[in-house]
Order: C-alpha cells, then structure tokens, then sequence
C-alpha cells in the first residue's frame, strides 16, 4: 500500500511529465510529500526514490542539505524569527527571546501540542519591516512583542488558514506546461553559444581579426 495519497502520487506524476529527466523533479516531488505529511517521512522518501529513479539514500541526502525540506517532524506551523543583522538591530534577538516564552520551547524545538516549532532563522529578504519571521513560508514584519503575541492566537484560532496553509504547502499554483525544448536542441544551442563565445575572444585577442 502506497504511503503517498492518490491526490499526491498523481501530482507527482503530472511534475515528472514537466521535465525531461524524471530526477529533475525530486526536490517539487519532496514538497508533495511534505505537504502530505508536514515533513518527508521515510516511507515517504522510498517511493520518491522509485518515482525518480534515484536511491532513498540520494534522496534523503538530497532533502537534508535544503532548510526548506524537513526529515524530522515539525509543527503545524513552522516559525522562523529573522536574526540576521537588519532584524537584529531592530530586536529580532528580544523578539525571539519573547517567542520562546510565549510558546514555552527553546528555539529549535515544537510545542507540546504538536501546533508550534520555532526557529532561528537567517537573513528572509524582508528587511524593510524588519524584524520579521516566517510562518510556513510566508511573510510577516514590523512584529513586537504583542503582535507576535497575536499572531500566535490568530494561527491558533484558524482565522490565517486562508493565508498560511498547512506546513509544507509551498505553492498553491500548480504548473501545467512541461519544458518545450527537447536535449538534441539545447545541446546544439549551447554548442553555437560556445563557438560564438570562442570567435568573440579571438577577434579582441592579438593577431585576431578586427
């Protein structure tokens, strides 16, 4: 019996069809099953292996080196606190600091409840409204103390759910083109490219042609 839902094994399918090596598709497959699951259980990771072609140690290794992508369990909703330097001038260490209290874990760690996990995070490119987290992907600035607060009873209560879905739920368009350009002509591309590169080197070279 499948691990991976129909809903999703289906998905996955439609995402090998978009590349033209089904490997291409392991790190859009892995958030699949993260969706599924919240993170990428080992049952999980075997039968992205057959679905790629690869082994579940290469996918497991693959997953491991991304932030995004988790191989241990993880809260309901993923927060992770900006500590990079805007966020810290702006008391992104008070504000994490604050978290842990609220939520009662250290960072790193998930709620009892199984609702919360918390992280430290590097720099998230929202620096203008700094300080700034992340909660499943998605943006969040300007925060204190009592709007983080908030925010928390917000997530709590379900009245974000039509902004910040479920962790693991990357992106909620689905692409339904595949690659249109088949490997002989991306080959024979980047062979003009690189004659073309060659012949632009030699004419600015000495005793090239001018």
């Amino acid at each position: 019996m499948s691990h991976l839902s129909s809903d999703v094994m289906a998905r996955a399918r439609q995402l090998l069809a978009l590349y033209p090596h089904p490997r291409s598709a392991l790190i859009p497959i892995c958030h699949l099953a993260q969706e599924q699951d919240g993170w990428l259980r080992p049952q999980a990771i075997e039968e992205i292996a057959q679905l790629v072609g690869l082994t579940p140690a290469e996918v497991l290794g693959t997953a491991s080196f991304y932030d995004m992508l988790h191989t241990e369990p993880v809260g309901r909703y993923l927060v992770a606190v900006c500590t990079n330097i805007a966020c810290m001038l702006r008391g992104a260490y008070e504000l994490l600091e604050h978290a842990e209290e609220h939520l009662g874990v250290c960072t790193g760690a998930t709620t009892a409840d199984g609702m919360f996990t918390l992280e430290d995070a590097e720099c998230l490119a929202d620096c203008g409204r700094a300080p700034c987290l992340q909660v499943n992907h998605r943006f969040f600035g300007d925060l204190t103390n009592a709007t983080f607060d908030a925010l928390v009873a917000d997530l709590r209560a379900g009245r974000l759910d039509d902004d910040v879905p479920h962790h693991g739920t990357l992106l909620r368009v689905r692409r339904r083109h595949e690659l249109q350009v088949d490997d002989r002509t991306i080959a024979a591309e980047r062979q003009e490219r690189a004659a073309a590169d060659a012949s632009a080197g030699g004419a600015g070279a000495p005793g090239g042609s001018r």
